[in-house]
């Protein structure tokens, strides 16, 4: 495991990415291993590390959450990645309050991991689009507009009269998707 975890944490990209399928065929052995590997003083490791868990078919969610809050963006956007790829409703709260990381390919792929954990997100994503900065209710509905469930309806109606162009473009997916594709008219 040692020379594997050496290989991963070479700075070498194709010797660590080769190294990966290596470590997901230990199985759980190699979990505690990696997960030591994500308390490592220096951000690429970490990276590697979450990479590699992301990898595992043994990884749980749990694993991953913490990392949601790594003082280094790019691992935190790997964690939001890796939870693409093991979604569970245990990290939606985690994941909503990652809708607001300052950096913006964390906070949208922390939609797209609550998009993938579906029906789970919803009451959480609503509550969202109740107060959130416009920046955060637009990553929140467009993951109400992919999960397409009904009780989004009246926040994509309400979404329609906002000033964001943004906003407005993803209430009208949304309503589209969920077969509601029609001309609204304010009376």
């Amino acid at each position: 495991m040692q020379d594997l975890l050496a290989e991963l944490t070479s700075g070498d990209d194709t010797r660590a990415e080769n190294s990966i399928s290596s470590i997901t065929q230990l199985g759980m052995a190699a979990i505690p291993a990696l997960l030591d590997l994500t308390r490592a003083a220096e951000a690429d490791s970490r990276w590697w590390a979450v990479r590699a868990l992301a990898a595992s078919p043994h990884t749980q969610p749990e694993h991953l959450i913490p990392l949601l809050s790594d003082s280094a963006p790019e691992v935190r956007a790997a964690a939001a990645l890796a939870l693409c790829h093991h979604p569970h409703e245990s990290a939606v709260e985690a994941l909503i309050n990652t809708l607001a990381d300052q950096d913006s390919l964390t906070a949208g792929l922390a939609g797209n991991a609550l998009a993938k954990i579906g029906s789970p997100s919803v009451l959480s994503l609503l509550e969202v689009m109740k107060d959130a900065p416009i920046g955060i209710r637009i990553l929140a509905l467009r993951t109400l507009t992919q999960i397409c469930d009904h009780r989004a309806i009246p926040v994509m109606m309400k979404s329609l009269s906002e000033e964001s162009a943004m906003l407005q473009y993803w209430a009208q997916e949304g309503l589209n998707r969920l077969g509601l594709n029609m001309v609204y008219i304010k009376p």
